[in-house]
């Protein structure tokens, strides 16, 4: 009788022993994926301001399991509280499609019930309390009718100026029929949280946020922020991460108050002075890192005195930039800032971005010392 082969020895299903001789086969070669790339997804759109779009895209590529990416536009099966995180875009959206010619075909029986389910859903999540409705003659007779059947099945008012949920209807974007929009959270993305006081002429918080991430973000910048008014870009910049220095000053003793109560409701500590922004007495080369939005002439200052103003910012702000400090100037004066610019030596810089906000056009410059 020939000898019994040893177990470890035989053919077919390789043994612990053979797995750690070659570490690359059995169980533990399997790569491990996250379950919620499995899990049902959902198509979103985020909208940001005309000309931040860019870098939306760019804060989108930290979202994990975003996938099949278009723009601003996506999938993702995760929880939808991590889009509300996003600090460049105005608002998120979730999107589903129904094939009908025109927005009448949503009033169908089946159409009906399959928008409610799903407007429930989003409201479920966001904790939404109304509606409203945003779409091309959304006062037609359709459209009313439309949002009185939602009150009905959804059991939330209809309120046509300032509800919650936001209900936006269009076009398909790829083939035939329309698509809706509906904003997960109650407020827009931009109406920060912390924002408890607002002065007139405030900036608007996702434009902070991109002159922050396009003028550099390091842990070792000395931050100063002139002529802080509610302190919008000291709250953002504080919420992005740490920093070696971080102070704003503005002449108005209201403003400086309002400043201090943001960064209060942001659970944020930062020294907000009421002091001239060009005499502050500071040592020279103080700062690394200078962020100003500067007075249009529109709700904040005038024309006139913007003449004055600009080019004595900008030597001022020579003297208390360090070496190879860096300003981050927000203007609506373009042509005023642009000719100041050009007439002097002691700085160079150049356009970071154009965006629409409240009726104007700002521009957002980083220059360097020369």
């Amino acid at each position: 009788m020939p000898p019994r082969t040893p177990r470890s020895d035989r053919p077919g299903r390789p043994s612990s022993g053979r797995n750690a001789a070659f570490p690359g086969r059995g169980k533990s070669s399997r790569p491990k994926t996250d379950y919620r790339t499995r899990a049902p997804a959902h198509e979103y759109e985020l909208d940001a301001l005309p000309g931040l779009e860019h870098v939306a895209a760019t804060e989108l590529q930290g979202v994990p399991l975003a996938r099949d990416v278009r723009g601003l536009r996506f999938w993702y099966p995760g929880d939808p509280e991590r889009l509300t995180r996003l600090r460049s875009v105005v608002a998120a959206y979730r999107v589903q499609a129904w094939d009908v010619p025109r927005p009448r075909g949503l009033l169908g029986n089946q159409q009906l019930g399959e928008l409610t389910d799903w407007l429930r859903d989003v409201a479920a999540v966001g904790g939404h309390t109304s509606f409203r409705l945003s779409a091309a003659g959304k006062d037609s007779s359709v459209m009313q009718r439309l949002a009185e059947e939602l009150q009905g099945s959804l059991g939330l008012p209809h309120q046509p100026e300032d509800g919650e949920l936001l209900i936006r209807l269009r076009p398909s974007e790829v083939g035939p029929g329309w698509e809706v929009l509906a904003r997960i959270t109650p407020r827009p993305l931009s109406a920060r949280a912390w924002r408890v006081c607002n002065m007139g002429g405030g900036l608007n918080a996702t434009i902070a946020y991109a002159t922050h991430k396009l003028a550099g973000q390091r842990d070792v910048d000395r931050i100063f922020n002139p002529m802080s008014g509610s302190g919008t870009l000291l709250v953002e910049r504080a919420l992005m991460g740490p920093s070696d220095a971080l102070v704003g000053v503005d002449i108005d003793p209201a403003a400086v108050a309002c400043a201090r109560q943001n960064l209060q409701a942001a659970k944020k500590q930062v020294e907000v002075a009421c002091l001239d922004a060009l005499h502050t007495d500071l040592p020279a080369r103080s700062f690394d890192l200078i962020t100003a939005d500067l007075p249009w002439g529109d709700a904040i200052g005038d024309h006139r005195s913007n003449e004055i103003l600009y080019p004595a910012f900008l030597q001022e702000m020579h003297r208390l930039s360090s070496k190879h400090g860096r300003l981050a100037v927000i203007t609506h004066e373009i042509k005023l800032f642009e000719r100041v610019l050009a007439g002097q030596q002691k700085w160079e810089g150049h356009e970071l971005l154009q965006v629409y906000s409240g009726g104007h056009w700002p521009k957002v410059y980083l220059l360097h010392k020369r």
